[in-house]
């Protein structure tokens, strides 16, 4: 159906328009059949389905059986992850609050998945056993979408099962009081200056209590602050209290005033006190995801029209900068047409599911075929893959986005393509995933490893999203159409807009870019497909082989070759290089060969598959070791680090007295892009971090920058000299003559040495120079030493007893025949032996 939203003009108070109840789904879907996937039958749909049903109780019984009522489930243990007995991991234990999170989480989805019985008896436990005022800091954004919302979720279940008369008459909206309850111990995280809530709070003394053990932070990311409103304003609006809608709007208002007004970007981290930015990288994934996710849905629950205004704009940015179709990429907000790194992080792949609400599918349709194919590549989507779809973090937590979008695409199209990719999710968990106590994280995509780890998220998101996939709207207990998902996939109904008038103060002024076809109509078939079913076909085809799973072997006179070195640490081109071999990308050998006619056929991105040619190299080539010599106070040459070398810039074997210079961080710290501290650098020494380029490109940047020579700093954890062997940077393939500065590589260890001088102290100098030329070493002076033999006592001419050793040889009773006539013959002659111990700075 091609139905358009309803324009809703908010001038009063009371002038509110109800918000479509079909504004999310009904419109969307289209109903087209795809070319490149028989439709399923509905048997087949039964089946996955049954399965999907199958697979959450795997899940769901295991962390009843084994966890409750911990917060999570520890599938390879078996047991229930509880705060405070297992060792601390960091920022990721801030969900956990003794609050059974997962029982919590899962309640909507209890209903959703037609189980009744069991959310009955969920809620029950949940009334009896959960407490909100355990002494214990919490994440403020994870507590709020996964608590406060799954507490709002399940209270309207609930609600909507007792008005039906059939369960729950006992229930006497015990949830909407606990989740009001948690509401209010949320609250003191918002006594800010700016409005912007801190990023943790303590349940049971808030954040400025000296027992709240909390509230010394500064900063916090723009989707911790602005990822509030939704549950905030249905909790006021179910309870009646405002104090919390209020709150919530505050800090979104805080966001879109502190925007960069050039780009109308946001940054990631931003200090909550005087709202300046702290980290100005701007993207759609991890630290800003549901700031933008949650102004459209603001509007969608809320009917305010400020909320989509301000969407609008931040979406026209999005797709200006930071969209790069298939690719979502990090810019500066200042500067956005720089990209501020080269890989994506996991969490974007909400985004083709967002851009689907908004009615832009043509770009939401070549981000989701991007990242399935990067799970044909990896099984799952990696946290992290570079813009060359390698592994850059290789951990998979079992995120749900990208089942999420998988599921928005196929309302919108009815595309059986998108239930053939739901298929592969369900098939990976159950392949990948799946162990004796319920679901595992993955812990490196790579190897297939389990992470001990089932996060709350995966019962309350994965299965919703796979179980509508698979599901006809009569088949479900509730219409799915009244609701709106929150972050977390729990269902907030959309009349709230008409519950109660907000009087709301914040106003977006006029903007100056022009609405789109879907800045406030819902997506139309015959605008998105006009007569043409396989438009959505045709858009993916274009990126169906992006990481080259999957394509056929093509002909060619040209042998190419596929390398496995995703686990050597050292860039693939450097280190084939380093072994002689030369390196030419096949799509250039092919175009030069066959001309332009055959080069579409290798269009795309090729996984190393490269044309190699052995050079002459000798057998062995030795590893000249070089160090890094702080040489400035308080270390005064004290502190050595050993360095490798490289096979261009400046030769520092025939360096003298080596270069000496102060040291300075470059930004960005992968040197990839222009380099922004420039002035800083002229006349010093950068350092830059390793990865997601060549080294030689980054020393061409540094150099050109001013810097007078470069220390590159190893990128993995725990890499050091004592334990990795030396090896020589080497370029690009380019000539590399017009690179002159001194350039070293320093392992991990040894680099965070030497940052954490500079954090310290400022102001470091060092010196690079070869480890045989080290300042300071002292010299071993030769030493020759002669031997005479003579009577005690006895001195040669010019012999004082003050300078002379006197070695006393007595015969002892065992003395053999042998030595006797060996001393015999050494008494005949005197000899002169001289040890010399070797010089290591004349040494080869």
């Amino acid at each position: 159906m091609g139905v358009n939203w309803t324009r809703r003009e908010t001038h009063s108070c009371g002038g509110f328009v109800m918000a479509l109840a079909a504004v999310i789904f009904s419109c969307l879907l289209i109903g087209v059949t795809g070319q490149d996937g028989q439709a399923m039958t509905a048997e087949e749909k039964s089946k996955i389905r049954e399965q999907i049903l199958e697979m959450f109780d795997h899940a769901y019984n295991s962390y009843m059986d084994y966890a409750y009522p911990a917060d999570e489930l520890m599938p390879l243990s078996c047991r229930g992850r509880v705060r405070g007995l297992e060792p601390n991991r960091g920022d990721i234990d801030d969900s956990l609050g003794k609050f059974s999170l997962t029982l919590i989480d899962s309640l909507d989805t209890l209903v959703l998945l037609n189980k009744l019985d069991e959310f009955e008896e969920a809620v029950r436990k949940t009334v009896r056993d959960v407490r909100l005022d355990n002494d214990i800091v919490v994440s403020v954004f994870e507590t709020n979408i996964r608590v406060l919302g799954g507490l709002l979720g399940a209270h309207v279940m609930a609600d909507v099962l007792k008005q039906r008369g059939e369960r729950m008459q006992w229930y006497r909206d015990e949830l909407l009081h606990m989740a009001k309850e948690l509401g209010y111990r949320l609250l003191p995280a918002f006594n800010t200056t700016s409005g912007l809530p801190y990023p943790r709070v303590n349940l049971r003394y808030g954040v400025v209590n000296p027992l709240s053990r909390t509230g010394t932070e500064s900063d916090t990311c723009t989707a911790c602050a602005g990822t509030m409103i939704l549950e905030f304003a249905a909790l006021s609006r179910l309870s009646g209290d405002t104090i919390f809608e209020e709150h919530a709007r505050k800090a979104m208002d805080v966001l879109w005033e502190k925007r960069q007004r050039g780009s109308d970007l946001v940054g990631t981290v931003i200090n909550i006190h005087n709202g300046d930015w702290v980290r100005r990288d701007s993207g759609v994934g991890a630290g800003i995801d549901s700031y933008y996710e949650y102004l459209m849905k603001a509007y969608i629950l809320l009917g305010d029209k400020v909320y989509l205004e301000r969407f609008n704009t931040h979406y026209s940015a999005i797709m200006k900068y930071i969209s790069q179709p298939p690719l979502l990429l990090n810019v500066h907000m200042h500067n956005p047409t720089v990209n501020v790194r080269s890989w994506m992080d996991s969490l974007l792949a909400f985004f083709p599911g967002l851009q689907v609400l908004r009615g832009d599918l043509k770009p939401a349709i070549e981000t989701h075929e991007m990242l399935y194919q990067v799970t044909k590549q990896h099984n799952f989507l990696p946290e992290a893959f570079t813009t060359e779809f390698r592994v850059h973090w290789g951990q998979h937590p079992l995120r749900p986005e990208f089942a999420e979008s998988t599921y928005f695409l196929y309302k919108a199209t009815g595309d059986p393509y998108y239930l053939k990719v739901g298929q592969s999710i369900v098939e990976k968990l159950n392949a990948h995933a799946r162990v004796p106590c319920g679901f595992a994280a993955v812990q490196d995509v790579r190897t297939g490893t389990h992470e001990d780890r089932m996060d709350s998220f995966f019962l309350a998101e994965m299965f919703k999203y796979l179980y509508l996939l698979f599901s006809e709207k009569s088949q479900l207990p509730i219409d799915i159409d009244d609701y709106i998902f929150t972050t977390e996939a729990h269902l907030l109904p959309v009349s709230l807009s008409t519950t109660q008038p907000s009087c709301h103060t914040n106003n977006t002024e006029p903007q100056a870019h022009e609405d789109d076809l879907f800045s406030y109509s819902c997506p139309s078939a015959q605008t998105l497909f006009p007569n043409n079913p396989t438009f959505a076909k045709t858009i993916r085809d274009g990126y169906k082989y992006l990481t080259g799973v999957g394509r056929a072997q093509q002909a060619s006179s040209v042998r190419g070759i596929e390398l496995p070195l995703h686990d050597t640490g050292l860039e693939p081109v450097e280190f084939l290089k380093s072994m002689g071999i030369s390196l030419t990308p096949l799509t250039e050998l092919i175009s030069a060969s066959q001309g332009s006619a055959s080069q579409d056929s290798q269009k795309g991105v090729f996984k190393l598959k490269l044309v190699a040619e052995v050079s002459q190299t000798p057998e062995h080539e030795e590893v000249v070791p070089l160090i890094v010599q702080l040489i400035s106070p308080p270390f005064l040459g004290r502190t050595v680090l050993t360095a490798g070398p490289a096979k261009f810039g400046m030769d520092l074997t025939k360096q003298e007295h080596g270069v000496k210079g102060s040291i300075v961080k470059s930004v960005p710290y992968m040197a990839c892009g222009p380099i922004e501290n420039a002035v800083e650098l002229q006349g010093h020494i950068a350092l830059a971090l390793r990865g997601d380029c060549m080294f030689a490109a980054k020393a061409r940047r540094l150099q050109e920058a001013g810097a007078i020579g470069v220390i590159f700093i190893d990128h993995r954890e725990g890499s050091s000299s004592a334990e990795t062997p030396l090896f020589q940077m080497v370029g690009d393939g380019e000539p590399t003559d017009d690179i002159t500065v001194p350039l070293v590589f320093l392992f991990s260890k040894e680099g965070a040495t030497l940052t954490a001088a500079l954090q310290e102290h400022h102001n470091v100098d060092v010196l690079l120079l070869p480890k045989e030329k080290q300042l300071g070493k002292e010299k071993p002076e030769k030493l020759n030493i002669k031997f005479r033999l003579a009577k005690e006592g006895e001195l040669a001419e010019g012999e004082t007893e003050s300078t002379t050793i006197q070695l006393v040889l007595e015969q002892s009773e065992s003395t053999t025949e042998r030595d006797t006539e060996a001393a015999s013959l050494i008494g005949d002659n005197q000899k002169t032996c001289t040890f010399t111990q070797k010089d290591p700075e004349n040494s080869p």
